[in-house]
C-alpha cells in the first residue's frame, strides 16, 4: 500500500468532508535578484504525489548585462522539471549536457545516484533586457529507483499533447491524464499539466490518480463555493470527483499529482532520500570535492566554481 499521510480510517469521507484537503500559501524568498515562491514542501504537505518541491521563479526583469547565475550544485534521489514561461536558461550538467531551456519545452533531469548542474542566463541572453518566469519542480524517486544512473531528456513543446475545447487549453507536461500520454518514461505514476481557462470554463481533474493538486498561476478559480486567487496551491482528497472553474478573469493553472510515495522522504539541501544515511553519504561526497574520482563531477564548460555544501 502506498504511503499517504492524510489517509486515516478515522477521517470521514464523501459528503462529510470538504473537497479541498489543504490550501498552501507559498513562501517567498529572494535568491540574488529575483523572487522564488515555494509551495512544496510545506508544513501542511511534504508531497503531492511524487512532487516534493514546487517553486515559481519570477517574473523577474533583468537589465542588459544582468541575469541568473546558479553555480554548479548536486542532486540525488529526485528528478527535476524546469518549465519556462518567459525567457531562457542555459543548462549544463555533469553528463555533458549543454542545452538552452526555452518556453513550453520539457527538460527532465534524472538525478538518481547523483548529478551536478548549473543554471545561468549567460552569453547572448545578456545582450538585451530579459524577463525570466517559470517553474521548477522536483519529483522524489521510488526506493527502487534512487540509485538509477543520472539522465537528461529534452522534449520540445511540439512533442507534448495538447487538448483544446470548451474554453480551455491544456498542455500535458509529464505522465498521463485525460486519455493522453507524454512520450517520456517516468519512474512512477504522475501527471503534470499547464492549463489555460477562459472565464467560467471548468476543468475536471483526472480521477485515475491518487493524489491531485492545482497551483493557481494567474487569475482565479472557484471550487466548493470558494474563490482562490493566484499564488495558491489547492490539494484535494483522494477519490473525490473534482472540477475547478475559472473566475471572471480566467485562469492559468499548473495541475499536478500521481501515486503517493512508498514512504516519507528526508531532505537536506538539494538531496532527497528515503534514509538519512543516503543524505549523509552524498553530503560527504560533495564536501570531499574529488571531481575526478568521486561520486560527483562538475559540468564540462562550467568547472571554475561550485556551490559549497551548507554547514548544517
Amino acid at each position: 500500500m502506498s504511503w499517504n499521510p492524510i489517509l486515516d480510517p478515522s477521517i470521514p469521507i464523501g459528503d462529510a468532508v470538504d473537497a479541498i484537503e489543504t490550501v498552501i500559501i507559498p513562501r517567498a524568498r529572494d535568491i540574488g535578484g529575483f523572487e522564488v515562491r515555494r509551495a512544496l514542501p510545506s508544513a501542511a504537505r511534504q508531497m503531492v504525489g511524487p512532487f516534493i518541491f514546487f517553486d515559481q521563479f519570477g517574473p523577474a526583469e533583468f537589465l542588459t548585462g544582468q541575469g541568473m547565475d546558479v553555480r554548479p550544485h548536486p542532486h540525488i534521489g529526485l528528478g527535476t522539471v524546469t518549465y519556462v514561461l518567459k525567457g531562457r536558461i542555459h543548462h549544463r550538467d555533469s553528463l555533458g549536457t549543454d542545452a538552452w531551456i526555452e518556453p513550453g519545452a520539457v527538460n527532465w533531469m534524472m538525478a538518481g545516484q547523483g548529478i551536478t548542474h548549473s543554471e545561468r542566463t549567460d552569453g547572448t541572453a545578456r545582450q538585451a533586457p530579459m524577463t525570466l518566469f517559470g517553474l521548477q519542480t522536483w519529483l522524489a524517486l521510488p526506493r527502487d529507483r534512487e540509485d538509477d544512473t543520472a539522465d537528461f531528456v529534452h522534449l520540445p513543446s511540439t512533442k507534448l499533447p495538447e487538448l483544446e475545447g470548451e474554453g480551455k487549453t491544456v498542455k500535458l507536461i509529464l505522465g498521463n491524464a485525460w486519455g493522453e500520454k507524454v512520450p517520456l518514461q517516468m519512474p512512477s505514476e504522475v501527471f503534470y499539466a499547464d492549463a489555460r481557462l477562459d472565464s467560467g470554463a471548468s476543468l475536471p481533474l483526472p480521477d485515475d490518480h491518487e493524489d491531485r493538486g492545482v497551483y493557481v498561476l494567474d487569475g482565479s478559480v472557484i471550487c466548493a463555493g470558494e474563490t482562490y486567487e493566484a499564488g495558491r496551491m489547492l490539494v484535494f482528497r483522494p477519490g473525490d470527483r473534482i472540477s475547478v472553474k475559472a473566475g471572471t478573469r480566467g485562469a492559468r493553472l499548473m495541475v499536478l499529482g500521481g501515486a503517493t510515495m512508498d514512504g516519507p522522504r528526508y531532505i537536506w539541501w538539494n538531496f532527497v532520500a528515503s534514509s538519512r544515511d543516503r543524505l549523509d553519504a552524498a553530503r560527504e561526497a560533495w564536501r570531499a570535492g574529488d571531481w575526478q574520482h568521486g561520486r560527483f563531477r562538475l559540468p564540462p564548460g562550467d568547472e571554475g566554481e561550485w556551490i559549497p555544501a551548507p554547514e548544517r
